[in-house]
């Protein structure tokens, strides 16, 4: 993956500058709710936390709360570029704790480089947050700071640089010579490179099972040994005798090369010079000790890792921080600990071992992944990684002493860490990668349109599917031309001009004829865009349609319904639109079709429905929404939505479904479980299936305007074939998204 200079500094600028932004999470839109939040309500948490120290994790955001402290003098691969140079990589590694495992962050960088003013500005935040994060300081200083903090805080002091590394690659270490056939406690590791992150992986791999004199560290001086006297305390603890004179003498018959210093120091011969099945961690950003090419070139049996996303097995730290630090604060550790650490390298290495689940490989484009030589360390998008680490750094704590909160029922445990993340908000990544998977022709009727073309571009070069631009095909050229694409990504047909127009003509009288159509009008409806797009999906000549950027609603779904049809068994379409709200997913319908379904139409919706949402890589919990609970009021509106309910258990009692169920009842498991026991709907629905087009319409378009929730539809269920709508103010991403999950609706209906 190539990203340009353009694009990098584009991301960070465009919109509100910067990466990351605070947001409320308490309501403050009335003068009652200024004075919950602030004066005179903000008094009484003040009160409550000081008689109970505490509660300021009841009544305040520490317990989720992280610093990133930095002072800029180590960053990434750019070295000592000092704090405001470094505030980006700060900002970023908040988005990663906050992506990855809900944790929230103020980066803060200080204008010193002494260790004695760095740790007391730390110890003064104790207050402020819930743990520490260490982050781009360099070594020695990293150690001093780290070690005096963990000895005066209260709460966990975790430097990533080093530890981040050293769980992972350890991780790695366990398995890679598991599959090498051979013991860590005999191996011999070559080691270039002597800072933070070497140290704490050696000692990291120490702990594991390895044995200190066989490590053998290298400086930018040479091989660290006992005759040196310009070694630090740190580099002294892996001095041994003065064996080698070079890395490469160091590097013949060794088991296992560590490189966390610099590219391109490693030559095929010294890989080739190793013991059988060497392990070879090319640590070094961005460019590697050894090129992944020349070091599996160089030997056919060997097991290699980098720091790369773009070659197998990736150590990357954003399989641990997030993560261990989510456990770390769910228990209120006061410390995170070498057994913590260990816990964190151990769930790691077993989660590799297990079957990978459709959704990571879904994620990377399809390819398949198991437990061998390119498969040593879990995926960073693998969302497992989240209720396997942290549960077990959580148990560690707890088992070492230092969790003041302990956990009692750990299946909760993961299920709220699911909750957190889960599947859920990465919906539209899943159907992008499903369809990059299985790649179908999608025709556009508006294909003059710029934002079409844009998006069709974009369609080809990700690999989502092939675009068909119908329109005046000089026009499109033009369009395609100017916007500098290059015209053979896309097929362009001209209603005008094309020849199959004859055969869809009247392959669309056949169809329509007992409905007042003629062949002679046949043959004028399909010169007209949406029909022409739609006889090519009936006619397989694409596989699905996206319209209705610059048409009504009715004006699209139409012609789709009289060339296309129903899917078979089905008696209606249906619209669902898709709410992603913080980390939270729902799925409205009907939005925008049926006025007042009954309840056979109510059950068929809700049916169509759960079977799209499974598209989706989600569990259906299907909620029946009315203004009645279960029958408190019997009123004909409500009775309709309750025996819809009975319908569906008939008729699919494979589905999780309840109702008639007023719509706070669907989202607040709690209110269910404590009201409404017998409910067969277990935790919160993510279907909400409404009584009337009415209802559905105005609470999708209330949500959409009135919160940052994500909308994504209208989705068209219900279609021999998928045709989706797109919305006149939508963006050329949303266009995109559309046409992912219509690429994958296609794979469906076509195979």
């Amino acid at each position: 993956m190539t990203i340009t200079k353009e694009e990098a500094l584009k991301y960070h600028a465009e919109g509100k500058h910067g990466k990351i932004e605070v947001v409320a999470t308490k309501p403050c839109f009335t003068a009652r709710e200024l004075s919950l939040a602030y004066t005179p309500g903000v008094a009484e948490p003040c009160r409550e936390i000081a008689k109970n120290d505490d509660d300021v994790f009841l009544y305040t955001a520490k317990g989720n709360l992280v610093a990133v402290v930095s002072n800029g003098t180590a960053v990434l691969g750019l070295g000592d570029i000092g704090p405001h140079a470094g505030k980006p990589v700060m900002e970023g590694k908040g988005v990663l704790f906050k992506r990855f495992a809900d944790i929230d962050v103020f980066d803060i960088e200080l204008k010193t480089k002494d260790p004695k003013e760095i740790v007391r500005a730390v110890q003064l935040l104790e207050p402020t947050f819930g743990g520490i994060n260490l982050e781009d300081i360099k070594a020695p200083e990293c150690f001093e700071i780290e070690e005096e903090l963990k000895r005066t805080m209260n709460i966990p002091v975790f430097h990533d640089d080093q530890h981040g590394t050293a769980i992972i690659s350890c991780a790695a270490l366990l398995n890679a010579v598991e599959i090498a056939g051979k013991k860590l406690s005999d191996v011999r590791i070559v080691v270039s490179g002597a800072g933070a992150s070497a140290i704490a992986c050696c000692n990291m791999y120490i702990a594991a099972g390895a044995k200190r004199e066989n490590i053998f560290m290298f400086d930018t001086k040479g091989l660290i040994h006992k005759d040196r006297t310009d070694l630090n305390k740190y580099k002294r603890e892996f001095a041994g005798e003065n064996k080698y004179k070079d890395l490469a003498d160091a590097m013949k018959g060794a088991d296992v090369f560590l490189g966390l210093s610099v590219g391109n120091i490693v030559s095929k011969e010294m890989v080739k010079s190793m013991a059988k099945n060497p392990i070879v961690f090319a640590m070094a950003n961005p460019d590697p000790e050894i090129t992944y090419d020349d070091a599996v070139d160089a030997r056919k049996d060997i097991i290699m890792a980098t720091g790369r996303s773009d070659y197998p097995n990736q150590v990357n730290n954003v399989l641990g921080f997030p993560f261990i630090f989510r456990g770390t604060l769910d228990v209120r550790a006061t410390a995170i600990n070498m057994e913590m650490k260990m816990a964190a390298t151990k769930a790691l290495a077993s989660l590799a071992r297990e079957k990978v689940p459709e959704v990571v490989i879904n994620a990377y484009g399809g390819k398949e992944f198991s437990f061998g030589p390119e498969y040593i360390i879990p995926k960073p998008f693998d969302p497992r990684v989240l209720w396997t680490v942290a549960p077990a750094v959580a148990k560690a704590a707890m088992d070492s002493g230092v969790a003041r909160v302990p956990i009692k029922d750990w299946e909760a445990y993961k299920e709220k860490l699911q909750e957190r993340l889960g599947f859920s908000t990465e919906i539209i990544r899943v159907m992008v990668h499903k369809a990059q998977k299985s790649p179908k022709k999608i025709v556009y009727p508006e294909g003059e349109e710029e934002k079409i073309i844009r998006a069709a571009n974009a369609v080809y070069d990700e690999n989502i599917g092939l675009p068909v631009l119908v329109g005046n095909e000089e026009k499109i050229k033009e369009k395609i031309i100017a916007l500098g694409f290059d015209l053979n990504k896309f097929e362009i047909k001209d209603p005008k001009t094309c020849s199959n127009c004859q055969k869809y003509a009247h392959r669309l009288y056949q169809k329509r004829q007992r409905k007042g159509i003629t062949e002679k009008a046949a043959y004028e409806l399909v010169k007209q865009p949406n029909y022409y797009a739609a006889m090519m999906v009936d006619s397989d000549d694409a596989h699905a349609m996206i319209g209705g950027l610059t048409y009504h609603y009715p004006e699209t779904i139409r012609p789709a319904l009289q060339c296309i049809g129903l899917k078979e068994g089905l008696k209606l379409v249906a619209g669902m639109y898709v709410l992603v709200i913080k980390n939270k997913v729902f799925f409205f319908a009907d939005t925008t079709v049926n006025i007042d379904p009954t309840a056979e139409q109510l059950a068929e919706i809700a049916i169509t429905t759960a079977d799209t949402v499974q598209q989706f890589d989600i569990k259906p919990r299907i909620a029946m929404l009315s203004f009645s609970n279960f029958g408190s009021s019997p009123y004909p509106q409500a009775v309709k939505v309750a025996d819809a309910v009975k319908i569906v258990h008939e008729k699919r009692p494979d589905l999780m479904i309840d109702g008639e169920m007023q719509a706070d009842t669907a989202v607040m498991p709690e209110r269910i479980e404590q009201d409404f026991p017998f409910s067969t709907l277990k935790g919160m629905a993510n279907i909400l299936i409404f009584p009337n087009l009415e209802a559905g319409n105005i609470a999708y378009k209330l949500f959409q305007r009135l919160t940052d929730a994500v909308v994504i539809g209208p989705i068209l269920m219900g279609m021999k074939k998928p045709v989706h709508v797109i919305q006149r103010g939508d963006t050329v991403r949303d266009i995109i998204n559309m046409t992912a999950i219509a690429v994958v609706g296609a794979v469906g209906s076509n195979g």
